[in-house]
């Protein structure tokens, strides 16, 4: 029995080794289709079609995937297709201020048993001067990331978290990773390293 992260993104690989535990990266293909316009149910879809594809090849095994999205005024803040997408979605973020990042992550168990959860934080822009955005956009950052951004990035220094936890915005935060394992009557130490 083995805990397999379906997902290739570096930031929750990060997370579950600073949680000391043992783990697989086999990547999912896709976020699957559309299942809501409301924005928990949304990620949490996503995290659930990717968790299940992984767990038709790795039966057997606990499967962990999730999904982050950004949303604000109605509006989903995808990744960036080029560099004037990623300039043209900071600088909307910028002007509304506030928005929302969404987690959702899941875990299905080699039983197929599936345990869910949505975290939403939410995050204001600051001002950005126009040099430095130009420096950030010429830089490949922003590249593969929701919102076209990182907190933990170049955008820590002109982001403010104003609810929720840091690790949701990350990408997975520690404590929906330790609530899914309680969930599942699961501990952490049955994949300690």
């Amino acid at each position: 029995m083995a805990l397999i992260l379906a997902s290739a993104s570096p930031r929750r690989r990060e997370l579950l080794e600073s949680l000391h535990l043992d783990f697989a990266v086999k990547s999912a293909s896709g976020d699957g289709p559309v299942v809501s316009s409301d924005p928990g149910e949304r990620v949490l879809g996503h995290a659930f079609f990717k968790a299940r594809a992984l767990a038709e090849q790795e039966s057997g095994d606990w499967i962990l995937a999730a999904d982050t999205l950004v949303y604000g005024q109605g509006m989903f803040f995808p990744k960036p297709k080029d560099r004037s997408h990623a300039k043209a979605m900071v600088e909307q973020l910028v002007a509304m201020g506030e928005h929302e990042v969404w987690t959702g992550s899941c875990l299905i168990g080699p039983d197929g048993q599936e345990f869910g959860r949505m975290d939403l934080a939410k995050v204001a822009f600051q001002s950005i001067p126009e040099a430095d955005l130009e420096t950030y956009l010429n830089g490949q950052e922003w590249a593969d990331k929701a919102g076209a951004y990182a907190i933990q990035g170049w955008a820590g220094s002109y982001t403010e978290l104003l609810h929720g936890e840091f690790g949701t915005v990350v990408g997975l935060s520690q404590g929906a990773v330790l609530e899914l394992f309680a969930q599942a009557n699961l501990s952490p130490e049955a994949f300690r390293r």
